[in-house]
């Protein structure tokens, strides 16, 4: 769950932040109420940083890439629209 510290209170307990982003996931620092920074584990920020991939290199990649799969689109006409 996120929490939200403000600011001075997480600079007098930075550590207990730091801890709290390790067990609980991010954490919100706030300035004068608006929203400033976010607290996050390493692990969080490696996780978010790491390089995505494209969509069609998922799918190769996928261990259903070599199986039978049916990937014929159907060519029947669509439904007729229903009247409520």
């Amino acid at each position: 769950m996120l929490k939200t510290w403000q600011l001075q209170k997480a600079k007098n307990k930075f550590s207990q932040v730091v801890d709290e982003a390790q067990r609980s996931g991010p954490q919100i620092i706030t300035r004068r109420g608006a929203k400033a920074a976010v607290i996050l584990s390493f692990e969080d920020y490696r996780r978010i940083m790491a390089p995505h991939k494209k969509l069609s290199t998922f799918f190769q990649e996928s261990p259903l890439a070599q199986s039978d799969l049916d990937l014929e689109r159907d060519k029947s006409p669509m439904r007729e629209p229903m009247t409520l």
